[in-house]
Parts: structure tokens; C-alpha cells; sequence
């Protein structure tokens, strides 16, 4: 017995002592990380900006934090506004003499991969090189490499040229034979993000918008490519329609590429390019890499700040996403910072509460009585991410933005069916007339249906109350664009629901122009926190499983978890988006 306890308090000891050694080897890589990524970046002569496999372009600092799931991931973040700007210092940059873009598999949105053409396209006016090597080159990875003088392909390789679709998926026959009840409130009829759980098809109205909608991006998309390709319309349509960029070979016949080379042989074109001889060094420096050398340090200058709202808009006082009370301290201190003049929300969330982003309104409402306060679009701003920008003296978006989705929707899911099928049932002791007027086995009562109807059509009447005061419409025309419908930002312009097509930069431009500033820095909000604060901040259990679930069923099917088990948002109206539109 003796030697037992032994050997279990010479266990736990062992188990103690290497959680110490894994918790002090951890801080000490997280240091030495944080140390790395404060050292100054020397430009060499000679140098090529290089966008590679390694950069992720990402919205806001709040957008794909580490985690103790991804530590070991290999890849580099960098803000979309970083980026423009790093390209835009390096066409006057006697040391950078091209752009070398090597990227397979971008991860990046389609609002950002605009900008970026649209940045090394002006840098090609300095007369500097830029050319683009791919192997297995995705569709979205292509669109970014088309803009190159020009495109090497593997001669083993292929591009993913397919043009774009979407797939509804429906829960409705899954609900009904395990069981699952689910109470459906909504105002719009295209307001689709509903639809999974009330038909087995796609109905005419969300047909439509998702047909219109896909043909907006995937014209403004193609058109770009097969200019700089120098492809005619209907010649590319052909190549589209027949897959051909997937066979090398044809992919230079029909000028998608320009030639079938290996790495080390599209190297030494760019080493010819610079005049190198043998013995020198091809200096490539990596787009994040760059922005670091000459990022602006903290000074006196009056500011112009911009505020990142990314992903989707919850109540709570957590740093990822849109967090109401979060957000409710960051406007405030902006509104408070007498060095910040101006302010530039950028939007980038498909939605999400009605009462988180009717909160973020009134305080972004406050702050616009004391500072300009510009908004522009990102991906996405749907629902409530189109709400919360009514608070703007003026709406930049982006051909591309998914825009609009004035709408409102409730979703109570309950168990009657599957519990009594499995020997379960309730029994309800109630104080008043509609204590019970929702529960997880009998759903909603009549008087509950009849509730949640008239909080779902004031809170839309709400919303477009906001939009005719922000959008100079009556009622009746917001109501006709609104519904639910999305719309790309192209047409979000036609329409009145924005003001400008322009970008990040061109956002920030006219806030420092309306507050008259000549001289400012550009500072962003929230701050990026540490590595070490991301990971020690989120290890609660839930949000452990929730990682674990995530990564294992994926990003778009946990949200449809999520609407079916999250507490919050079940019991929440929403503003929100059905879907997201990626270039794959």
C-alpha cells in the first residue's frame, strides 16, 4: 500500500513539474515571438516586395487571432490597410524594383483582393516589374496573380478557374423526422437566413437575389481578369465554362498563363530581370515584412482613428467579433481622445443581434455629434453591420461588398416530438398567464408566436426608420430595397444605400479632409493584443469544446449549431446575413 501512494505522489509530482516546464517553455516562445516582431526591417538594395503563401490578408486586428489550436501555424497576418499601404510606399522605394506574387492559396476576401489589384495596378505605372508564378492556383489566388505583366505556371500545375456558385442547405425533413420543432419569425421575404428550417428547395425570392448577386461579383471578377489577360469576353467565358485552366498545357493556349516554367527557372527570370550575376543574392522581402519597416511610431499628430468592427455582432464584453460592450468602451474613449479628430468605422460583419447593434448605433450616434465619423465597407455589412453604420456622414463600399439585408428574423427552436419519442415529458406550474410562453420541449404559445411577431416587425420598422433618416428615403423606398435582400455594393450605390465606391484608404482620405487636417497619423482600433493574452483570455471550458466542434464539423455548419444550441442566440431577434460569398 505504501509503495502505491508512491507511485501515484511521485505521478502527480511528474505531472506538476512538466506542466511548469510546458507553461515556462510556452511564455518563453511567446516572448522570444513577441521580441521577433519588434525587430526593425532593413530593405536591401535591389529588393522584390514578394506576396507569398505565408501572408494572410486579414479586416480588422480582432480577425483570426491565434490560438492554442493554430500556435504552430506558419502563416503571417496582416491588415488590408497595412498592405495598400506597404504596396503604395514601395513604388517610390528606389530599393523595390517589382512585385513578385507566389500565392496558391490566398486567404484573403474578395473586397480585399480588389484593393490589392487595384494598388499593384497603380504601382505599375512606376515602369517596375510585376510578374506571378502559381502550381495548384486557386480561383481567388488567380484573380490577384492576373494583374501581373506576367503569369508562370508549374508545368504540372493548374488554375481553379470555375466562375462562382453557391449551395443552400435544408434542415427542414432532418428537423421534422428527429423530431426538432422550430418557431420561425421574420420580416422580408428575402430574408433568407431562415429558409433551411422552413422549405426543402429555394424559393423564387432567394433564387433571385443569390443569381443577381453572384453575377454582380463574379462580372465586376471576370471583367478585371480578362482585361489584364487580354481576353476577350466571350473567348473567356469559354475557357470558364470548360475548365480549361486546369490543364496546363491550355492554359497558356488560351493566355492564361504565359509560360510552363519551374520555381528555380521564374527565380531566375526576375535575377535577369535585376542584371544579378551569379554570385548575388536574390533579395525577396515578404509584403508583411515590408509594411514593418516604415510603420509610423507613436507620435503627437492629430489622429485619424479607425475602428475595426469585424464578424459577427453578439452582447457581451469579448474581444473577437463585435461585442456590444466592448465596442460601447471603444467608441467612448474615441469619442473622449482629443488627439483623434476623426473617426472611420470599418464595417465587416454579416450582422447579428438586434439589441447588441441598436446599443453600438446610439453610441456611434453620440460620437458623430462630437467627430466626423466615416464608414467604410469591408466583405460584408449585412443586417446589422448595415445597421450600426446609419450613425455615418458618409458610406464608402466596395463593388464587391455584400450590402444591405434590411431585415429581421427570430429562431426558437424546441424538443416536443424527440423527447416523447424517448420517454420525455414536462409538465408547466406557472405564476401568470405567459410565465411559460416559450420552452425548450413545447416551443412557443399562441400568445408567444404572437409576441415575438410584434418584436420582430418593430424592430424592422426600427431599422428602417434609421435608414430613412441616414439615406434621405421614405419608408415606402427603403422598404423596397430592403426585405431582406442583399445587394453588391455596385448596385448598393444605384440604389441610394450607399454613397461612394471607394476603399479603406479612400475612407480614411475624406475623414482627415472633413476635419480639416493637413498633417495626422492613422491609429486602429481595438489594439492587437499579445499572443499570450489571446490564448490565456479564452481557456474556459465552452470556449475549448467550441474550438474542438468548430475545427472538426467546420466554420458554416458550427453556425448552424449555434443558432440551434447557443442560449444568446436563441433568444435574441436578429440582424444577420444567411451566407457568406468566398472566391475559391
Amino acid at each position: 500500500m505504501k509503495s502505491f501512494f508512491k507511485n501515484v505522489l511521485a505521478n502527480i509530482v511528474a505531472i506538476v513539474i512538466l506542466c511548469f516546464v510546458f507553461f515556462f517553455f510556452f511564455v518563453v516562445m511567446i516572448a522570444f515571438g513577441s521580441m521577433s516582431n519588434k525587430e526593425s526591417v532593413k530593405v536591401k538594395k535591389n529588393s522584390v516586395l514578394t506576396i507569398n503563401l505565408k501572408t494572410d490578408i486579414i479586416d480588422s486586428p480582432t480577425d483570426e487571432q491565434q490560438s492554442i489550436f493554430d500556435i504552430n501555424s506558419k502563416s503571417t497576418n496582416i491588415l488590408i490597410y497595412d498592405a495598400i499601404e506597404a504596396i503604395q510606399k514601395a513604388k517610390t522605394d528606389d530599393n523595390i524594383k517589382g512585385i513578385s506574387i507566389e500565392v496558391d492559396n490566398l486567404n484573403a476576401g474578395i473586397t480585399h483582393i480588389d484593393d490589392l489589384r487595384s494598388a499593384i495596378e497603380d504601382f505599375k505605372k512606376t515602369g517596375k516589374f510585376v510578374y506571378a508564378y502559381g502550381n495548384a492556383v486557386s480561383q481567388a489566388s488567380y484573380y490577384l496573380g492576373s494583374v501581373a505583366d506576367q503569369y508562370y505556371l508549374n508545368p504540372a500545375g493548374g488554375i481553379e478557374l470555375k466562375g462562382l456558385s453557391t449551395e443552400v442547405t435544408f434542415f427542414k425533413d432532418f428537423a421534422e423526422k428527429y423530431g426538432i420543432g422550430i418557431e420561425v419569425i421574420r420580416h422580408g421575404k428575402f430574408k433568407s437566413a431562415v429558409e433551411p428550417f422552413l422549405r426543402n428547395d429555394i424559393s423564387p425570392e432567394n433564387q433571385e437575389q443569390l443569381s443577381t448577386l453572384l453575377n454582380d461579383i463574379w462580372g465586376n471578377t471576370s471583367s478585371k481578369i480578362a482585361a489584364s489577360r487580354k481576353i476577350n469576353t466571350e473567348d473567356f467565358r469559354m475557357v470558364v465554362d470548360s475548365l480549361y485552366g486546369m490543364i496546363p498545357d491550355l492554359t497558356v493556349k488560351y493566355k492564361l498563363a504565359d509560360k510552363l516554367i519551374q520555381k528555380t527557372e521564374y527565380d531566375n527570370i526576375i535575377r535577369k530581370k535585376l542584371a544579378l550575376k551569379d554570385k548575388d543574392k536574390l533579395n525577396k522581402i515578404a509584403l508583411h515584412k515590408y509594411a514593418d519597416s516604415f510603420k509610423n511610431k507613436d507620435s503627437d499628430n492629430e489622429r485619424v482613428a479607425i475602428l475595426y468592427a469585424s464578424g459577427s455582432i453578439n452582447s457581451g464584453d469579448e474581444y473577437n467579433q463585435i461585442y456590444s460592450e466592448k465596442y460601447i468602451k471603444y467608441i467612448k474613449e474615441l469619442q473622449e481622445d482629443k488627439k483623434v479628430k476623426a473617426v472611420v468605422l470599418r464595417i465587416n460583419s454579416p450582422g447579428g443581434s438586434a439589441n447588441a447593434s441598436d446599443e453600438i448605433l446610439f453610441e456611434l450616434q453620440q460620437l458623430k455629434k462630437k467627430k466626423p465619423l466615416i464608414v467604410s465597407f469591408g466583405d460584408y455589412a449585412a443586417s446589422g453591420g448595415y445597421y450600426i453604420a446609419m450613425a455615418a456622414d458618409k458610406i464608402y463600399s466596395e463593388p464587391n461588398t455584400l450590402t444591405g439585408s434590411i431585415g429581421v428574423f427570430g429562431v426558437l427552436p424546441y424538443f416536443k416530438d424527440i423527447a416523447n419519442k424517448n420517454g420525455v415529458r414536462s409538465d408547466i406550474v406557472a405564476t401568470n398567464a405567459n410565465s411559460a410562453y416559450y420552452s425548450s420541449l413545447h416551443g412557443l404559445t399562441p400568445y408567444g408566436v404572437n409576441l415575438m411577431t410584434r418584436s420582430v416587425e418593430g424592430t424592422y420598422k426600427r431599422f428602417v426608420h434609421f435608414v430613412t433618416q441616414n439615406r434621405n428615403k421614405t419608408f415606402e423606398q427603403v422598404d423596397n430595397v430592403g426585405g431582406g435582400r442583399v445587394w453588391s455594393g455596385t448596385r448598393a450605390k444605384e440604389i441610394g444605400l450607399v454613397d461612394e465606391l471607394g476603399s479603406l484608404q479612400d475612407a480614411v482620405k475624406f475623414a482627415a479632409q472633413k476635419a480639416n487636417l493637413k498633417s495626422y497619423k492613422v491609429s486602429s482600433y481595438p489594439k492587437e493584443v499579445s499572443a499570450f493574452e489571446q490564448i490565456f483570455s479564452n481557456m474556459n471550458e465552452d470556449d475549448i469544446s467550441a474550438k474542438v466542434i468548430k475545427n472538426k464539423i467546420g466554420q458554416a455548419n458550427y453556425e448552424i449549431l449555434q443558432q440551434l444550441t447557443n442560449k444568446k442566440l436563441k433568444s435574441e431577434v436578429k440582424m444577420e446575413m444567411p451566407y457568406k460569398i468566398n472566391i475559391k
